[in-house]
């Protein structure tokens, strides 16, 4: 019987502890991020597959810092490095979202405004995307993942699209080639999260 591959984008069942240990790690980020410039208007979220409620994920805990000015690399390694998390530098020069966003929406802004920093926990499975307060990719993440909370349907129709990537790119060595494929499902999906996310705003005030 041959050894079973190894894949970086296996799935695991939506584990409920997952929020709340996301929130420990935010409380601790921010508290550490306390004097950067931009810090007092700071936005800390738990994004991801891991912040829906029912839907597999890989078990790292994705989380996202908007702010503005974006922290320079060395002033978040001096205050996050003694707590583990190194900058990331991707499996590959071009990996996704690593030194920069990939434009999308329907917003028309800066070139400048995709810019951002990841750091990670790598022993922990802990993701930290820094990314600018007025960037498009900030707020679509936070809308995205309230989309898929408030419309199970679409959540369980992602999870399928994940299960279906997942098991095409056992046995690779990175899972670029999986997050890149899953741009299909956010193309398919973003007018339709970009339209529901300005019409609960509205109806909010």
């Amino acid at each position: 019987m041959g050894r079973k591959q190894s894949n970086p984008a296996e799935l695991h069942v939506y584990d409920p502890e997952w929020p709340r240990q996301a929130q420990r790690r935010l409380d601790v980020v921010r508290e550490r991020l306390a004097d950067i410039p931009g810090a007092a208007d700071a936005r800390y979220d738990h994004i991801g597959s891991t912040a829906v409620p029912g839907l597999a994920a890989k078990p790292n805990l994705d989380l996202q810092i908007r702010i503005l000015p974006l922290p320079a690399d060395d002033a978040l390694s001096e205050r996050l490095g003694d707590l583990g998390y190194v900058r990331a530098r991707g499996a590959r020069p071009d990996s996704p979202g690593v030194y920069r966003d990939i434009p999308r929406g329907s917003e028309v802004v800066d070139d400048a405004v995709w810019e951002k920093s990841i750091f990670v926990h790598r022993p922990d499975r802990v993701i930290v995307h820094v990314r600018r307060s007025d960037s498009p990719w900030g707020r679509y993440a936070v809308w995205f993942r309230d989309w898929l909370r408030a419309h199970p349907g679409q959540r369980d129709r992602y999870e399928a699209t994940k299960r279906r990537l997942s098991e095409e790119n056992a046995g690779k060595d990175d899972y670029d080639v999986y997050t890149r494929a899953k741009t299909e499902f956010f193309d398919e999906v973003q007018a339709e999260f970009e339209r529901w996310a300005h019409r609960t705003r509205d109806a909010e005030g």
